[in-house]
């Protein structure tokens, strides 16, 4: 289904690009722009033709059909490659060095846990590491603002 409204897609661009290279131009257009006929400064209004009805079935045809490929999938459309990324992401969330684990949630009790309800992990102990911190920066402090006289 999905290659047959590919094909058919692609089948409607060459159309449309054939009709609308075969019609002609709108006469003056922009070029009319310095002239004395402000009515035609876009190009006039001209008859509907054959080639204006394509233009415009075609067009319709394009975007109903780009909207139909957004939605259908090719059979087997990436299914290796989704396979591969289900293998490599972990079920577990990863933890950071020097970062405590979060504590489980207990559905349905809206009470507070107790000490002896508490089962979770003990929080992590940062372990020092090889490269040396910066120290912490002191947070710059805006200048006192002027009092104004009375």
């Amino acid at each position: 289904m999905f290659y047959l409204l590919l094909v058919l897609l692609i089948l409607d661009a060459l159309l449309l690009s054939v009709v609308v290279l075969l019609q002609a131009g709108q006469g003056g257009g922009l070029a009319s722009l310095g002239g004395g006929n402000t009515d035609t400064v876009l190009g006039g209004r001209q008859a509907v033709t054959i080639l204006t009805k394509a233009t415009w079935w075609c067009g319709g045809i394009f975007l109903g059909l780009s909207l139909l490929l957004q939605f259908a999938r090719p059979a087997g459309f990436g299914s290796a490659l989704q396979e591969k990324l289900r293998a490599a992401t972990p079920s577990a969330p990863v933890e950071l060095p020097g970062t405590a684990p979060a504590a489980p949630l207990t559905g349905g009790d809206s009470a507070a846990p107790t000490g002896a309800q508490q089962a979770g992990p003990k929080p992590a102990t940062p372990q020092p590491s090889a490269a040396p911190q910066a120290p912490a920066k002191k947070p710059a402090t805006p200048p006192p603002s002027p009092q104004p006289k009375q």
